[in-house]
């Protein structure tokens, strides 16, 4: 396989009359670590879909190393805003990992190989859950819930790895785990991130892209950050300053 590029080029999907990307190019290349902020309905969510082919554009064409998704065999993994899993469903977190390894067309008296389960050790290892694997999912924190979820996606050895908010719904303490735990995950597997924790994950990332239905700002993350969230604010202080209001 072709080192991994992929390019968005004038990528525009519409909802009906809602634009929720307007021509937007983007160069993802082997290695990247990205970060992708905005503002709520900015088109982030729908960027990713649009990038795994489960959204097909409107207008604009994706190019996965030079040719389409399905004949480039790049392998893409991707962990949503929210888990398809029923929290209640009796099962461990060894079971749940172990089914992403599930091939698509299950066969009769299906059993997992050996490999499949050794590539499960693996992932529990490097995400920390190694010794929570017979644990029921039940019983699990928001934190680990979301390593579980990362983990599964882990087994398919992905060229490169989406998360849509992957910390959204833990607590701040977990936060910084996951953020850490892709941080180590980048140096191998190539990482686009969408997420509104902007300060704690701008001096991990490589890039930052502030995002609202087209590329605003792109670039160093303390630049992007300052540009796209501070200088709002300033504008506005200044604002007040000039019309004669106290601050």
């Amino acid at each position: 396989m072709r080192p991994l590029k992929i390019e968005l080029k004038d990528i525009s999907v519409n909802y009906g009359k809602i634009h929720a990307l307007k021509k937007l190019n983007l160069s993802i290349n082997k290695g990247d670590y990205i970060g992708i902020v905005g503002p709520n309905g900015g088109g982030k969510s729908t960027m990713m879909k649009t990038i795994l082919g489960l959204i097909k554009p409107n207008k604009g064409q994706i190019s996965y190393c030079g040719t389409s998704l399905k004949k480039s065999e790049i392998r893409m993994g991707y962990v949503p805003q929210i888990s398809d899993i029923n929290r209640m469903f009796p099962i461990t977190v060894e079971e749940v990992v172990l089914s992403g390894r599930m091939t698509r067309k299950i066969k009769p008296f299906f059993k997992y190989s050996d490999e499949d389960k050794l590539a499960v050790e693996e992932v529990l290892e490097t995400v920390g859950l190694k010794k929570l694997k017979n644990r029921h999912i039940n019983e699990l924190s928001g934190g680990e819930f979301q390593k579980m979820i990362i983990a599964r996606v882990l087994t398919l050895k992905p060229d490169i790895l989406l998360l849509d908010e992957p910390t959204a719904m833990v607590d701040v303490m977990s936060q910084r785990q996951i953020f850490s735990l892709i941080k180590k995950l980048s140096k191998d597997i190539t990482i686009i991130l969408v997420t509104h924790h902007v300060q704690m994950i701008s001096k991990n990332v490589e890039k930052l892209i502030y995002l609202d239905r087209n590329i605003i700002a792109e670039g160093n993350p303390n630049e992007v950050y300052q540009y796209a969230y501070l200088r709002p604010i300033h504008q506005n202080i200044r604002r007040k300053l000039v019309g004669g209001a106290n601050v």
